[in-house]
């Protein structure tokens, strides 16, 4: 049977939810982009994707702007009184939350002590005490409170995940992922520290939820510097490490005020090493063939001469194309389903959120003190 969803605020993310919901595609994108980027929409979509129409239906939505609801009005969707009128509808199965982040938590618990299930935007919470009064409603209504980290759908992160999973590289010893941009922190409540604002919550914690995932292992210590570039009361940006307990290090940098890019990932093994440019997935692996090539003529570097740092040539490396992935790209709208249904274990969990909150409050620490954390 299908679920019926209601939106609570129908801003960027909220708006973009009503989109892939209602027009059953999945695909969560604001306004027209879909129409003027086809070929980053085709991006979004893949052979195996899920047909959410199946699954979910969009019951309406609410927000206290009333441009945002009239706009909601003009597209043919219900638009709700307020948040009680979304509570007291004995046919919403599901209230997403895509409202500012210090108000997810009061939000949540309103609607599962209603009895309805909760998908709710990143970060859930600002910290990590609020997640877990969050996690104590839910395991006492039993309903399912869902974090969507959704971007560990993200094409360029399932190739890194391929890439380190299956040891394309040998085994990999550092993963460097960032994002850049130029722009400052969005002209909205994201820069209000009291709102929940600043990078590491808004981008931090998917870059970080991704490794996580990615990474079977405890983090042993954190070293973080937050940037105060373009805003003063919220961080514009950061720059953390993070080791293993294994001694694979992971570098993790969001920037807000960037004019040339760097590459989104750029992974280390012992047999070879990946990059990934952009989100078009351009970049490429370069293997080892030998290491019995070890020696080198010497090159002239700067002032002076070295043959460390000679680059190799064709003879003892080769490169190659990343690899292809295909994956569902709805199976996070899906996995909510099925989890309601009991027929599937869900796949982002509390616990994962909790910790990656953790995790960001340790950065937190480590750049206000200056210090490295231990953190598992």
């Amino acid at each position: 049977m299908k679920k019926r969803v209601a939106i609570l605020g129908c801003g960027g993310m909220g708006s973009g939810h009503a989109i892939a919901i209602a027009s059953g595609t999945g695909i969560a994108i604001w306004g027209d982009v879909s129409t003027k980027d086809k070929a980053r929409t085709a991006m979004l979509k893949g052979p195996i994707d899920t047909d959410i129409s199946k699954k979910l239906e969009l019951a309406g939505v609410y927000d206290i702007d009333p441009v945002r609801n009239a706009w909601a009005a003009e597209q043919g969707y219900f638009v709700y009184a307020d948040y009680d009128a979304i509570l007291k509808d004995p046919a919403v199965d599901i209230v997403l939350i895509a409202t500012p982040n210090h108000l997810h938590k009061d939000q949540a618990i309103a609607a599962m002590r209603a009895g309805k299930h909760v998908l709710c935007e990143k970060p859930v919470t600002p910290n990590s005490a609020e997640l877990e009064a969050i996690m104590a409603v839910a395991s006492e209504t039993g309903k399912i409170f869902y974090p969507r980290q959704n971007r560990r759908w993200d094409p360029d992160f399932r190739i890194v995940k391929k890439i380190y999973d299956e040891q394309l590289v040998g085994q990999v010893f550092t993963v460097e992922s960032r994002i850049q941009g130029s722009r400052g922190i969005p002209g909205d409540w994201r820069g209000i520290k009291e709102f929940g604002g600043g990078m590491m919550l808004d981008w931090g914690v998917h870059l970080l939820d991704r490794i996580l995932f990615m990474v079977p292992e405890k983090v042993k210590k954190v070293f973080c510097d937050l940037t105060y570039i373009t805003n003063d009361e919220c961080d514009d940006g950061f720059k953390m490490h993070m080791t293993f307990e294994s001694g694979l290090t992971a570098s993790v940098e969001v920037g807000t005020c960037h004019f040339i890019n760097l590459p989104l990932w750029y992974v280390a093994g012992k047999e070879g090493t990946a990059v990934i440019n952009n989100w078009q997935c351009e970049g490429k692996i370069v293997r080892l063939k030998s290491w019995e090539d070890k020696d080198a003529l010497p090159i002239l570097a700067g002032a002076g001469l070295t043959k460390t740092m000679a680059p190799r040539d064709e003879d003892s490396t080769k490169e190659y194309e990343l690899p292809e992935v295909v994956f569902d790209n709805n199976e996070l709208y899906s996995n909510l389903v099925d989890t309601i249904d009991g027929t599937a274990e869900q796949i982002v969990t509390s616990e994962q959120a909790l910790r990656v909150l953790k995790l960001m409050e340790a950065a937190f620490e480590s750049s206000e003190k200056g210090i490295v954390v231990n953190f598992e």
